[in-house]
């Protein structure tokens, strides 16, 4: 239920129609991938691109591996996100606004992050990207810029509905429902404590205690953050629907900010969610509630002048991500 079932088929005939020689191979899902069946490992390092559309690719995705640079997986999750705006922006287009993202975010001295329920951090980015947030896997559409390490910032990230996890593992239970907006808070790369009801608070500590004892891990660890950055991203099913389809299909869309927390590497094991974030990059709104304005920064008037598909889809972003009857992200169908 996680990808359109026809959509890999479909792929392969369109390549074949372009003369592209192509095979399918289905692998099992695993909670938990330890390593990559060799006799697989061996058809990747032989092919010209893999093209993931299964889980298995987004579980690997900051693993190193034999010719990890051509292979790519789909965020376009069924055929109707690859015909729309989402998958029809052309990927080079997309890289160069990344990069311009990145830029501006890296470079700025402060950033300044709020939201409608009340989230509220700022501080600063190393002044170049790292690798240690990067994939090492092409992921296409490209939806999102480099992920911010969170050892530069402090304040609160206020929750609303659930805490769910980030496509890495899977455990059961995957999602802690909450009944009211709780507020996290965290300096640096460290969780702080939890501030709402006596009810979502026990169910968010107790939450963090099972992920991290089950892994192993340093559940108070938070790792970085990243926004959306792709207008095209739509996704038109309630997230409480499934949530691990949701974790990873609307994360692209300028309308969410996500942090990756529990685990002491990306992109650890649970996932803060902001609906509609304001970033300020050294006082200019970049994304300004929830929404991207790329000609707010250098070189970015000019791509959206260049291409007439990016400048379509910022002129009508996509507004469903995935939230519930009264607009906010909700544990409820």
């Amino acid at each position: 239920g996680y990808y359109d079932p026809a959509l890999a088929a479909e792929v392969a005939e369109a390549a074949e129609g372009l003369g592209l020689s192509s095979a399918l191979w289905t692998v099992p899902f695993q909670p938990d991938v330890v390593a990559v069946d060799p006799a697989l490992e061996q058809r990747m390092a032989a092919a010209d691109c893999t093209v993931f559309f299964a889980r298995l690719g987004d579980q690997i995705r900051f693993r190193p591996g034999r010719g990890a640079e051509r292979q790519i997986i789909s965020y376009a999750l069924d055929r109707a996100q690859i015909a729309s705006a989402f998958g029809r922006v052309p990927y080079r287009v997309m890289s160069r606004l990344k990069h311009l993202v990145d830029a501006v975010v890296f470079g700025a001295d402060e950033v300044h992050v709020t939201c409608p329920l009340g989230t509220d951090f700022r501080g600063h980015a190393p002044t170049a990207p790292g690798a240690s947030g990067e994939v090492t896997r092409k992921r296409f559409p490209l939806s999102i810029f480099t992920p911010v390490p969170a050892g530069g910032f402090s304040g609160r990230v206020v929750q609303a509905g659930f805490l769910t996890g980030t496509g890495s593992r899977y455990y059961e239970p995957y999602s802690c429902a909450l009944e009211d907006p709780l507020a996290v808070n965290f300096k640096g790369n460290r969780l702080t404590g939890f501030d709402g009801s006596p009810r979502d608070v026990a169910a968010a500590e107790a939450h963090y205690g099972f992920v991290g004892g089950k892994f192993g891990i340093d559940a108070s660890f938070v790792h970085s953050w990243h926004a959306g950055i792709h207008p095209g991203c739509r996704y038109d099913r309630p997230a409480a629907a499934n949530f691990e389809r949701w974790s990873g299909g609307a994360f692209g869309n300028p309308r969410l900010l996500h942090f990756h927390t529990c685990g002491d590497y990306p992109p650890g094991e649970i996932s803060l969610n902001v609906l509609d974030p304001t970033v300020r990059l050294d006082g200019v709104a970049v994304w300004e509630d929830g929404r991207l304005y790329p000609e707010r920064i250098p070189g970015g008037a000019r791509l959206l002048e260049e291409c007439d598909a990016l400048r379509g889809a910022f002129a009508a972003p996509e507004a469903e991500v995935g939230t519930g009857a009264d607009g906010r992200l909700t544990a409820r169908v």
